[in-house]
């Protein structure tokens, strides 16, 4: 006799639950309320005009803001309860933060600043060093190694932000839009690097404006208008 099938359970990164944000008590919430979940390995594409809420849901999602109402749970831990100081730990080893202008230190190497998050959160300088040449290599960028972000192009130091954020292996990667400050090669340069970190199973957010960038790029996309979820569409398959 065959056994039925046992239902597959799905694994989510992240866990919105009635969230709503409001900056100004008498006004109307910047975001929400809103029902969002992500599940693992999926690369989610967040869209809208400017003022419809998206880089609130990535703050409220990166631990960098907290709801007004209702929970906000990532990895598993209900981050909008936790203290200032545990979820700063949390972001350090769980969330990896990529950036529209790089936000690397311009007196530190490539290495050291890649090596920086893993050495935070007390890996030990040799172990963060082997990590940090892994990306590297990974991301063609070794040669840079010991050069300062100052003398790369954007396109280079978008992808030494990529590998720095990359290097506590985080649960989930954050992309505040990564090629906004990009010419057109250099961003299709790090269009392809997510694309590739999609395939590999790398759960993605990606706040961007670019339509092409969510399109290539994302597994699924949300459309906000006015704080709220106009639209919610998935794909078969990343290109």
């Amino acid at each position: 006799m065959t056994s039925p099938t046992s239902p597959t359970t799905t694994t989510h990164v992240i866990e919105l639950a009635g969230v709503a944000k409001r900056y100004d008590s008498a006004g109307a919430p910047a975001l929400g309320p809103l029902d969002l979940a992500v599940a693992q390995g999926e690369a989610l594409a967040v869209t809208g005009p400017s003022g419809s809420g998206k880089s609130t849901l990535l703050n409220l999602v990166a631990g960098l803001d907290r709801p007004t109402e209702g929970t906000v749970t990532v990895d598993g831990r209900r981050i909008d309860r936790l203290s200032e100081h545990a979820l700063a730990r949390f972001r350090r080893e769980r969330i990896g933060m990529v950036f529209q202008f790089f936000n690397l230190l311009d007196d530190l190497t490539v290495a050291d600043n890649i090596q920086l998050p893993a050495q935070l959160t007390g890996t030990a300088r040799r172990q963060a060093a082997a990590r940090a040449g892994e990306l590297m290599e990974l991301l063609a960028i070794q040669k840079h190694a010991r050069a300062y972000p100052g003398r790369l192009s954007g396109g280079e130091r978008q992808r030494v932000a990529v590998a720095r954020a990359l290097v506590n292996r985080p649960a989930l990667l954050l992309a505040d839009e990564p090629t906004g400050a990009l010419d057109t090669a250099s961003g299709q340069d790090v269009r392809d690097l997510l694309v590739d970190l999609h395939r590999g199973g790398q759960t993605i957010v990606l706040v961007t404006h670019d339509l092409a960038l969510a399109e290539a790029c994302a597994s699924r996309s949300i459309h906000l208008v006015d704080g709220h979820l106009a639209l919610d569409t998935t794909v078969e398959a990343v290109r």
